[in-house]
């Protein structure tokens, strides 16, 4: 399995700037129900256990909208919370606090959603060598956001969209004519991509090793078949010496995964880890400190 990566993408300050202005617009009228001047601590609580994820883009929604708020955090991206613990505390202007509150919640509420999920299935697979891998199947926008989620969860990223990796569906087979034209296809017009092929039945897993493929994607194979497409597959790499991937797809559960994992399969792709998402529970408790003066009898700095 490979090293998690927890950098973040490159698009979290774009992503959080689309974000605010879809909740704040032209301006927040509800943050100036708060003095200008005073200052704030808040809480985040997690109201479950789960993964932690999205601390990036939690922090960059405050770093834009103002410098001065700072956060300290209890856990990391990658670890589980309990529940009814903080997360983390935030010190900083009250109105830039109650601003980024929805926002922030948002992005931590749906990535530690899709981690913890990935979590779950990584955790019943433990012990194989397979890998759970996410797909294209993501809230639009937000690919680069939940891929960073399923890594945290200890998930393996698949292509990130249509030009990085080849993977040659049923739709794409049936337009170019059969499955060893769509990979002639394919090979000669981008060469150095990784060519994967998605594959029914046991005669199109074998149309698609004789072709050259470097990986097959095994839908919806019942698992006794799915073992014997497994040996074919086995048995292809040692007869030709090199490596192909082995993956298994569609209506993947927490009940069969385990079951599926055990054929030998190096991969699992689950679309529901990005689609079919329960959100973990935050909330956020906010205090307003009275803004310092120049009364010393109020306790404020004199000037």
């Amino acid at each position: 399995m490979p090293t998690i990566d927890f950098n973040p993408p490159a698009d979290v300050a774009d992503t959080v700037a689309r974000a605010l202005a879809e909740d704040i617009g032209d301006g927040d009228r509800n943050a100036l129900l708060a003095d200008a001047a005073a200052p704030a601590h808040a809480v985040v609580v997690a109201r479950e256990n789960a993964i932690l994820s999205g601390r990036p883009w939690f922090d960059a929604v405050f770093a834009a909208l103002d410098a001065d708020v700072r956060i300290h955090w209890r856990y990391a991206d990658g670890e589980r919370m309990r529940s009814e613990t903080p997360v983390c505390e935030l010190h900083g202007p009250a109105r830039a606090v109650l601003s980024g509150e929805r926002t922030a919640l948002n992005f931590l509420q749906l990535l530690s959603g899709v981690a913890s999920t990935t979590h779950d299935y990584v955790e019943r697979v433990k012990g194989t060598n397979t890998g759970i891998v996410d797909t294209r199947k993501t809230l639009p926008g937000l690919r680069s956001a939940q891929r960073y989620a399923v890594r945290c969860g200890g998930g393996v990223n698949h292509r990130f969209g249509l030009f990085d990796a080849i993977l040659i569906k049923e739709n794409h087979i049936m337009a170019a004519g059969g499955i060893e034209s769509a990979v002639a296809g394919a090979r000669a017009q981008s060469p150095d991509l990784f060519l994967q092929v998605e594959v029914e039945t046991l005669e199109e897993l074998d149309a698609a090793l004789e072709a050259g493929v470097d990986a097959v994607l095994l839908d919806n194979f019942a698992t006794h078949v799915l073992a014997r497409a497994v040996h074919m597959a086995d048995a292809h790499r040692r007869r030709f010496r090199r490596q192909i991937v082995i993956e298994a797809s569609g209506d993947i559960t927490l009940t069969n995964v385990r079951e599926i994992a055990d054929t030998g399969v190096d991969r699992i792709s689950i679309g529901g880890l990005t689609k079919h998402i329960r959100a973990t529970d935050f909330s956020m408790r906010m205090q307003v400190d009275a803004p310092a003066t120049g009364d010393p009898a109020a306790g404020g700095a004199q000037t």
